[in-house]
């Protein structure tokens, strides 16, 4: 058994990142996971729970899978709890293939950082187990380097999504200012146009007054 973990700080709050981590695939960093499917999701007493399958190709070399099998695409079950108002989100995780001589055990907590709230804590373990095939430990090993190097280019995913979420967010306001410009023009192009209809009506009936008076005054105008 061999037991892998880290800890990387993101310069986001934890908001954010929790957001992210909901939209981290598909993503050009991690090519290797190819889709993520909902089975189940309720909240309760407050907090999110969620069951997905994750779908991904593991890249094994031959002599591995010789020993263990192949597939084209690998299953996983994962297990997330959301708690908004205690703000940690926690994702475990575990394989569905290869299960009967691989184990793989991840866990990713995000929670605020401790010195610093507008920053997030990730805290990532993995426990890998080999069992029933020759060269355990040797295998044990590359898995615990592939999970170091996809843990890397998780977090290269994860703020590439940010930074795809900070454009959403730019475009929206850009968006949303223009509807409200154009609406603002055209009230004011309303009103203006508006206002010469009235101009046009008040100087029509003038034009109408005066040329009535003049007609009394000169007595081409009898009353019935």
């Amino acid at each position: 058994m061999k037991i892998w973990n880290c800890e990387h700080t993101f310069n986001h709050p934890w908001e954010t990142v929790a957001t992210a981590a909901w939209r981290k695939y598909p993503n050009p960093h991690n090519p290797a996971v190819i889709g993520t499917d909902v089975l189940e999701r309720k909240v309760k007493n407050g907090v999110l729970h969620t069951q997905r399958l994750v779908s991904s190709i593991w890249y094994f070399p031959k002599w591995a899978q010789a020993l263990i099998g192949s597939a084209k695409i690998c299953y996983a079950a994962e297990h997330s709890v959301v708690n908004p108002n205690e703000r940690h989100m926690i994702l475990r995780t575990i394989n569905l293939t290869f299960c009967r001589h691989i184990a793989v055990n991840e866990t990713l907590k995000y929670t605020p950082h401790p010195s610093d709230p507008s920053k997030t804590l990730l805290k990532q373990e993995a426990v890998v187990t080999v069992q029933g095939v020759p060269l355990t430990n040797y295998m044990e090993d590359m898995l615990t380097n592939k999970i170091s190097n996809n843990a890397s280019k998780g977090r290269q995913a994860m703020e590439w999504v940010i930074n795809r979420m900070c454009e959403e967010y730019q475009d929206l306001t850009r968006s949303t200012d223009e509807i409200l410009h154009n609406t603002r023009k055209s009230f004011d192009d309303l009103t203006t146009s508006a206002k010469k209809s009235m101009d046009d009506i008040s100087s029509k009936a003038k034009k109408s007054f005066d040329e009535l008076q003049h007609l009394k005054m000169n007595g081409n105008f009898s009353e019935c």
